[in-house]
Parts: C-alpha cells; structure tokens; sequence
C-alpha cells in the first residue's frame, strides 16, 4: 500500500483545518515523506502569529512549501536511487475560505446542502492538451500503454518526487487551486480520494453512495472503499470523508459558548470596576 493519508483536525479557536490524500507510485519513499514533512512545514507556517490566512497568502505559503519539500524529496530519492513518487490533494479550511490544492491525478469533489455536485481540482493527466503541451515543450514525449504515460513511465504529469522525470522538467510539482467561499457554497461534505476510486465511480456516484451513509463510521468512507474494490479497482484506494455540515454545527456552538463567557467577564470586569469606585 503506497497511499498516505494525514489531517489537522479542526481548530474550533483557530477556526481552520486541513486534510489531504497522498498517492504514492513506485514504492512508499515518497508517500511517506511528504506526508510526514509537508504537514510538519504547513502546521509551522499555520500556526505563526503573523500568518495571513487570505486566498493569496495561503496559496503562497503552500506553493513555497511545497516546493522546498519536494526539493528535498528530490535530492534523498536521489542519493537513495529511489524513483518513487506521489500526488497530493489537499483541502485548507480557514474561517470562511477553503482552498484546495491539487498535484496530480487524485481528486476533490463537493456536494452542498442542495445536492449539487462540484469537482474541486482538475486530474493531471499526460492525455490533458495543457499538460502534454507543457511535457513536449520541455522536450518529453506522451505516449499510449494501456493509459497515456509521460515518456511511456507515468500516469500522472504532476507528482512530488519521481527524479528523472523532474529533472528533466517532464513532471512538475506546481499545484493548482481552486477557492470557495463555505459561507456562500454551504458544503454538506468534500470527498478527497486517490484515482483508484474515480477508475470505477463518477462524481454522481460517489455523492449518492456517501449521502446515504453518513450516519456510518468514517462517513462512509469506508463503506466506498471497499465497494470501489468490489468493482475491481486494480489500484490503491484511500478516501476522506470531511463533513462539513457538522463542522459548521460544533463551531456555532464554540463561538456561541465563548460570546458568552466573554460576555461573563465583561460583566464581572465591569462590576468589579464599580466596586472600586465606591
């Protein structure tokens, strides 16, 4: 299994979180180290007093720590003579903003309170025009085997890792973002998943599965992943369920409960102040 999985679980005081699929090829290597070392620079960048938590700020936080994290995953694959690599799809929630940031061929989907279905990220595929322009450009070739490859080796034209193909600029690691207001979008839940789920469910089929099993455990998510391999899915299969309809209830309820004890002290600060006068 060469998918990976990690999350900062939501922050009623900080009102922000973030959640992410690895989908690792070629072995663990780089599934592993991403997942342990991006996280570990985002929750350092998240966590600063001075960070702006804007579109435009997360978006370049995001891009400069992706970069340097795959520089240095680069540089171990290839001391080690590892060719792995990974996708990553990866949702930030702060306050009312989610970005999400896509590096390959995983996927994020949404469905609102209404039921309507939204693709938060684009599939980097070799078969894209826009990315097999980019490929020939910096003088690679696509070819068909089964599935388009770039150079006739990978499936996906952007990955973390992967170093030949990286340093022949053929794959990049540049993210692409989407921007959604939850105030305005109300999501009921996103899906975040590797491609070996969308190689056997559409979108459609995907929301109508999970909105009938969100009282499960995992939201369903679990339920979805072995249907996927019941449907003979020959690829690894990871699956987050993030509700969203919930995450908006318990942060209602923090912000309810600290207006009043705000409320308390001000009150109490207030009469004390009175008492001092006298």
């Amino acid at each position: 299994m060469e998918d990976r999985f990690n999350f900062i679980e939501h922050s009623c005081d900080q009102n922000h979180s973030m959640y992410a699929v690895f989908d690792g090829h070629g072995g663990e290597f780089a599934a592993e180290y991403i997942e342990d070392q991006l996280f570990r620079a985002i929750h350092k960048e998240i966590t600063q007093t001075s960070f702006e938590a804007s579109p435009d700020s997360v978006k370049q936080m995001m891009n400069s720590v992706v970069r340097t994290v795959d520089a240095q995953l680069v540089c171990l694959s290839r001391d080690r003579m590892d060719l792995s690599g990974s996708t990553a799809i990866i949702a930030f929630q702060k306050n009312n903003n989610l970005i999400v940031a896509n590096i390959g061929d995983s996927r994020a989907i949404m469905c609102d309170l209404k039921g309507k279905i939204t693709q938060l990220s684009t599939d980097h595929k070799p078969s894209d025009p826009k990315e097999q322009q980019r490929i020939v450009d910096a003088g690679g070739f696509v070819t068909f085997n089964g599935v388009w490859r770039v150079a006739g080796v990978l499936a996906t034209s952007r990955a973390f890792g992967d170093y030949p193909l990286k340093q022949r600029k053929f794959v990049t690691v540049e993210p692409e973002y989407t921007v959604h207001n939850i105030e305005k979008d109300k999501p009921h839940f996103i899906v975040l998943a590797s491609d070996g789920l969308w190689d056997v469910f559409n979108n459609e089929d995907v929301v109508q599965f999970i909105s009938e099993r969100l009282d499960e455990p995992h939201f369903g998510a679990k339920s979805l992943a072995l249907q996927a391999y019941y449907r003979g899915s020959l690829d690894n299969i990871t699956i987050m369920v993030i509700n969203f309809k919930r995450k908006r209830t318990l942060q209602c309820k923090f912000e309810q409960q600290r207006g009043k004890a705000e409320k308390t002290v001000s009150e109490q600060t207030k009469q004390e102040r009175e008492e001092e006068t006298h």
